[in-house]
């Protein structure tokens, strides 16, 4: 369940101007699954639609994005199934979903229902969940495409892992951004 600043809930979602978060109360630690090798955590970035889910994994350090995979979407209890094993596989301690919020900044139908999956992601999961600005990264990964002009990306699923991508390398600029400024001033 998602809490707002009016409610309490076993998950909290918060939300500022860049991003919406939502943790598991309770044992930290269980909360964070590293990977079989044992090596740091990773991130996942969601671009989440109706008919397709796009991927993207950062690499062990949180320095570099890049598309995974693109999900076709079957039935809500299939999709967890399977974000479950990809989390659980790849080591994923925290995830980015794309808030698709219009260009006015206002949140639509779609926005709701992203709201919604990154709090069944938290809950069911029980790994950290953003919800991040999405504008324009479809867009600016249509133009990757095209500016590439490679035929096997051409594909209307890969659209979506490039989305996430561009999301997940958006999402890690901000935060080494954020490491940075701390530094700077001491």
């Amino acid at each position: 369940m998602i809490g707002f600043a009016s409610f309490r809930s076993v998950a909290r979602l918060t939300y500022n101007c860049s991003s919406m978060t939502s943790e598991r109360r309770g044992n930290p630690s269980a909360n964070r699954k590293s990977n079989p090798e044992g090596s740091t955590s990773r991130i996942l970035a969601i671009d989440y639609g109706r008919k397709r889910i796009g991927l993207a994994l950062s690499d062990e350090l949180g320095a570099t994005a890049q598309p995974l995979a693109t999900l076709q979407r079957r039935n809500r209890r299939n999709d967890m199934l399977r974000l479950r094993e990809i989390c659980a596989k790849h080591g994923v301690a925290r995830i980015v979903v794309g808030h698709p919020l219009h260009i006015t900044g206002e949140a639509g139908e779609m926005a709701v229902e992203a709201e919604r999956f990154a709090a069944r992601l938290s809950n069911e999961l029980g790994i950290e969940t953003e919800l991040l600005d999405e504008r324009l990264t479809s867009w600016e990964a249509k133009q990757t495409m095209a500016e590439t002009k490679s035929r096997s990306r051409r594909k209307e699923g890969s659209v979506d892992a490039i989305a996430a991508a561009v999301l997940l390398r958006d999402y890690l600029s901000h935060l080494n951004e954020t490491r940075r400024k701390p530094a700077e001033k001491s």
